[in-house]
């Protein structure tokens, strides 16, 4: 395995590890704060952020690279409210995004087709990712911060 690509695969695997640690953080939060569906929807988006790196840790060995894992940042404890933990989590997603297309780009400068192949999941992953982030956003919006909307989205959210 190219010696650049691995590195920029152990980096990948430590922000998907972060992705799924942020999550959490938003979880915790949610259920603390008694929204227990969007917790629940939280809890899940951290369980595919650890598929994701896993599926990054098999490539690197399936190719003979070295997987090398580094130290996770914590993630904010506190957040002003359902919106602003959707938003952020949108905000968060399109930055996972530019990382992935980062990566993409140094495998086609490394000419590393198989990786490239195997980023295009990754790439179809971040739209829908960006995508029910965005949604999410937007239904928030307009429920308001209170009220019976809000409530019957939770309940939307806990059914994922």
């Amino acid at each position: 395995m190219n010696i650049k690509v691995q590195a920029a695969i152990n980096e990948q695997i430590r922000n998907e590890l972060y992705s799924g640690y942020l999550y959490l953080a938003m979880a915790a939060y949610l259920e603390s704060a008694d929204w227990p569906g969007m917790a629940h929807w939280m809890e899940k988006q951290a369980g595919e952020e650890l598929e994701h790196a896993l599926k990054l840790y098999a490539y690197a060995n399936e190719r003979g690279g070295r997987v090398e894992l580094f130290g996770i940042d914590q993630p904010p404890r506190d957040f002003d409210s359902p919106l602003d933990i959707f938003e952020k989590a949108y905000a968060h997603e399109q930055h996972v995004t530019q990382l992935i297309h980062s990566l993409y780009e140094l495998s086609v400068a490394e000419k590393d087709y198989a990786t490239q192949s195997m980023l295009q999941w990754f790439i179809d992953e971040q739209v829908e990712e960006e995508d029910n982030a965005s949604s999410i956003v937007a239904q928030l919006k307009q429920a308001g911060e209170k009220g019976n909307a809000l409530l019957m989205l939770d309940r939307q959210l806990g059914e994922r």
